[in-house]
């Protein structure tokens, strides 16, 4: 009997102690026999795959529209510029119904915004009741642009790990289902993908100068995920290493974290509350 992607799910979870120089951005020796091993098959998969998560998701709106109190889902997506967040959200996202989605790209603070905690404006895009978040980007820019630029002190940092870790199990008791994942993608990769994009003019609007400032400071920012995930690492919200160098492999990992979250929290369709047999009956007098 095939394990996959129960196989799949638990080599993409965080280890304790992680060390992203020791996790594969491409071709993961521990990639299951039994999973797509190219594009093709991947794309396969995900037809497949389709369906099912529009059924689960559907089910979660259907409900939330009937007044009941469905739970939510909240997708995370972290990781370093190209890394892939909106192929994410355009291939992954793009299989569920768009209005049972709420998306949110986190830029830097405004005013106002800086003139709260870190987690106001976090707080203000959780996902309503029976809706599929989606933060590309989130709260965790404030721990890892922050201690990379040196823009809050180490006193300030362990207070917002802590924080973190506290609202994320609040999202529990409020019946949102977090899915954190860091999108891990090597250094070459990158290069690649900033060389492309400064050769194709239709690309050209998703170069920022400041990309390359990032690049630069590579192993800092590597080392503030490690510490960011080590820290905030934990059962109720689990992080998930997604090797991305190849895109086809990552939509395939964050579409099967999906269909297993909402697997796991599935609700029934709501009942109608009319009666089903008196309408057919008004229905068929109108022929």
């Amino acid at each position: 009997m095939s394990t996959y992607p129960a196989n799949l799910l638990e080599a993409l979870r965080a280890e304790p102690g992680l060390k992203l120089s020791q996790r594969a951005t491409k071709d993961p020796g521990w990639w299951p026999d039994d999973a797509p091993q190219n594009k093709k098959a991947a794309q396969q998969r995900m037809e497949e795959i389709a369906q099912p998560l529009s059924d689960l998701q559907e089910r979660l709106f259907a409900a939330s529209v009937q007044g009941q109190a469905a739970p939510s889902v909240l997708l995370i997506l972290q990781g370093m510029d190209t890394s892939g967040k909106g192929g994410i959200v355009r291939h992954v996202m793009g299989m569920l119904d768009p209005q049972g989605v709420e998306h949110h790209a986190f830029k830097a603070p405004t005013p106002e915004e800086s003139a709260h905690d870190f987690l106001w404006r976090i707080t203000k895009r959780l996902p309503g009741r029976g809706m599929v978040g989606v933060f590309d980007r989130s709260h965790y820019e404030d721990v890892l642009i922050a201690r990379v630029k040196q823009l809050a002190s180490p006193d300030i940092l362990d207070s917002r790990y802590m924080k973190i870790v506290d609202f994320e199990k609040q999202l529990a008791q409020q019946n949102i289902h977090p899915i954190k994942v860091m999108l891990h993608i090597s250094k070459e990769e990158q290069y690649e993908r900033l060389a492309e994009r400064l050769e194709r003019p239709d690309k050209h609007w998703k170069y920022s100068p400041g990309d390359i400032d990032d690049r630069l400071l590579w192993e800092d920012y590597q080392q503030a995920y490690e510490i960011a995930i080590n820290r905030t690492d934990n059962s109720a919200a689990p992080w998930q290493v997604v090797p991305a160098d190849q895109k086809w492999r990552a939509r395939l990992c964050v579409a099967e974290l999906l269909l297993d979250t909402l697997q796991q929290i599935t609700v029934p369709w709501p009942a109608a509350d009319f009666d089903v047999a008196a309408e057919k009956a008004r229905l068929e007098a109108t022929k």
